[in-house]
């Protein structure tokens, strides 16, 4: 008895469902991206400029953040965390009814250390 070649595992072709399934996770990811860069260009040039705004660009960051992490993270565990972090702290910022200095550099500086994160943070490649 001669012993069997290994079997190689069954490859599916995407079906039609699957395929609009990734093209509302990339339209997520693009608004969601679009939202916290509209809401950051705004908290910037409010840090840089020195006047004060109120919690719209606050609404519309955390709205993104939402937006984005429903679109981007597996983990339905960490996905639903980020979204209800996010709006949580939307409400709060909403509730509270003014933006203050360091609301804003919190935010900056939040966001600049996710982004060098994934600059810098190279995913793992499937072996």
């Amino acid at each position: 008895m001669s012993p069997e070649p290994p079997r190689e595992p069954l490859r599916r072709e995407p079906d039609d469902g699957s395929r609009g399934d990734n093209q509302m996770r990339v339209a997520g990811m693009i608004v969601g991206t679009a939202l916290i860069f509209i809401g950051f260009l705004d908290v910037f040039l409010s840090i840089s400029g020195g006047f004060e705004i109120d919690v719209i660009p606050f609404l519309i960051y955390f709205g993104g953040v939402a937006v984005w992490a429903n679109a981007v993270v597996e983990n339905t565990t960490l996905r639903y965390s980020v979204i209800g972090g996010a709006l949580l702290l939307a409400g709060v910022l909403y509730h509270y009814g003014e933006v203050l200095f360091w609301h804003k550099q919190v935010l900056f500086w939040s966001t600049v250390i996710v982004v060098m994160y994934f600059m810098f943070n190279e995913p793992k490649k499937p072996t």
